[in-house]
C-alpha cells in the first residue's frame, strides 16, 4: 500500500526496533474511508462528520513515527522520503535510544556518512549541527563553531561518536574537515575502558528481573569482548566497562550499571542515573 492511498488520520503504527543496525519499516495498515453521511432533521444544523479516533498523544506526533524516522535515517533513503512525504516535520524527529542517548534523524545520517539522507532531511527543514556540517565537509561552518566555542569539538555525538568520526564518515568531501580537526586536536576523545575479566560471561551475563511482568526483564549478553544491556522489547545498549564491576552505557557516561554478588540475592544489577532507579536480580 502506498503512502498516496493513506489517510493522514488513519494508520496503525507497528514498529519494533531490535537494535541500532535493524530498523523494521512502519506498517500502515488502514486505508482511508469516507465518513458516513449523517442526515439531520429539517431546520437543524447538520451533525458533524464521524471521524476516526483521535490518538491519545494528539497533537504530539506519534512517537512510533519519530522512532522509525530516526532509525531508518541511518540507512534507508527510500523510507526516509516516504515518511517525509507523510509528515515533512519528521525531518526533525528525535529519539532516546536509552539512558538519555538522544539522536535526531539528521544525527543518524551524519554519523553513518549518508549524505543523500542528510540532504533530504535538510531540504525538509532539519536543523543542521556541527556534526552534520563535519560529515558534509562544511569546513567554514565547523571552524566557526569551534572558534565561537573553543573545546566544542570534544562534545560527543549520539552513542558517544566523536566529531572526528563524523568527519571521517563523510569520505573524500570531508577530508579538509578531518585535517582541520586533527590539527586543532581534542575532536576524538575516547572513553576510558577497562578490559573485561576472563569470567565476564559467568559474572555478568544472564536474565535479570525487577518485576513480575514479562517486560520487567533485562538481558545482559557478553560476547566477543562486549557487554550488551537490553530490556525485553527494547533496544540493546553497549556497556563500557569502568572496572570494579561497573559500566556506563555508550552515549550515557553519567549513568552507572553495577553488578554485585551476595549469598542471599545471588547476582544483583543496579542502574543509577544518578540515584538508583532500578534493582534487578539474576534469574537465569
Amino acid at each position: 500500500m502506498s503512502i498516496d492511498h493513506l489517510s493522514r488520520r488513519r494508520f496503525v503504527e507497528l514498529v519494533s526496533v531490535a537494535g541500532l543496525g535493524s530498523f523494521p519499516l512502519l506498517a500502515l495498515a488502514e486505508e482511508s474511508r469516507p465518513a458516513a453521511a449523517v442526515s439531520a432533521p429539517a431546520g437543524t444544523a447538520p451533525a458533524p462528520a464521524v471521524l476516526p479516533g483521535v490518538p491519545d498523544e494528539f497533537p504530539t506526533q506519534a512517537p512510533a513515527l519519530a522512532r522509525e524516522m530516526v532509525g531508518v535515517s541511518h540507512v534507508n533513503i527510500e523510507r526516509v522520503n516516504e515518511l517525509l512525504k507523510l509528515h515533512p516535520t519528521l525531518a526533525n524527529a528525535a529519539w532516546d535510544w536509552g539512558f538519555g542517548d538522544w539522536e535526531t534523524a539528521l544525527g543518524a545520517a551524519s554519523h553513518m556518512g549518508r549524505r543523500d539522507i542528510a540532504d533530504a532531511l535538510l531540504a525538509s527543514g532539519a536543523r543542521p549541527s556541527i556534526f552534520s556540517a563535519a560529515m558534509l565537509g562544511q569546513l567554514k561552518v565547523v571552524t566557526a563553531f569551534i572558534e565561537a566555542s573553543p573545546g566544542i569539538q570534544g562534545t560527543p555525538g549520539p552513542h558517544g561518536i566523536t566529531l572526528l568520526a563524523h568527519a571521517t564518515a563523510g569520505g573524500d568531501a570531508a577530508k579538509p574537515v578531518v585535517v582541520y580537526l586533527q590539527t586543532v586536536g581534542g575532536a576524538d576523545p575516547k572513553p576510558a575502558a577497562v578490559a573485561l575479566p576472563d569470567d565476564a560471561a559467568t559474572r555478568f551475563g544472564g536474565v535479570y528481573a525487577f518485576g513480575a511482568r514479562d517486560s520487567d526483564r533485562i538481558e545482559i549478553a557478553v560476547e566477543g569482548g562486549s557487554v550488551r544491556f537490553k530490556r525485553a522489547g527494547g533496544t540493546q545498549r553497549f556497556l563500557i566497562h569502568l572496572g570494579d564491576q561497573a559500566f556506563h552505557p555508550a552515549g550515557a557516561p553519567n549513568v552507572r550499571v553495577r553488578f554485585a554478588a551476595s549469598r542471599d540475592a545471588g547476582v544483583e544489577l543496579t542502574v543509577s542515573d544518578p540515584d538508583v532507579v532500578l534493582r534487578a536480580r539474576r534469574i537465569g
